[in-house]
């Protein structure tokens, strides 16, 4: 009996599958997005300044849609978080393929 070959993984495809469409339309993340993107982070205390020297800030958008993402799904361990920003496609979806690392996740609490 035959199996069903999976693709090789060293293969470069032509037609490479985009993250838009690898999220189904009705799944949670795209709710979550849009409800953190509705919302005015001044209003609820959240500081929309940075400093000119230095590394970029991330974005606190960006965070609370990762907290918002965890909380939902039992996930509040900042390090099970920062896995999660590399090996969950809905993740990587909802955060554009941002990598924080677990201090970063941490000290945004």
């Amino acid at each position: 009996m035959k199996f069903i070959k999976g693709n090789n993984r060293t293969q470069i495809n032509l037609f490479p599958v985009s993250l838009e469409h690898a999220i189904d339309e009705d799944n949670e993340v795209r709710i979550i997005d849009l409800f953190v993107d509705s919302i005015s982070l001044e209003d609820y205390g959240f500081e929309m300044e940075y400093v000119e020297n230095g590394r970029p800030a991330y974005h606190p958008s960006d965070l609370l849609k990762l907290y918002i993402y965890g909380y939902l799904n039992k996930t509040r361990s900042s390090r099970d978080m920062e896995k999660e920003c590399k090996r969950n496609i809905e993740v990587i979806w909802l955060i554009k393929a941002l990598q924080p690392d677990h201090n970063t996740i941490s000290n945004f609490r």
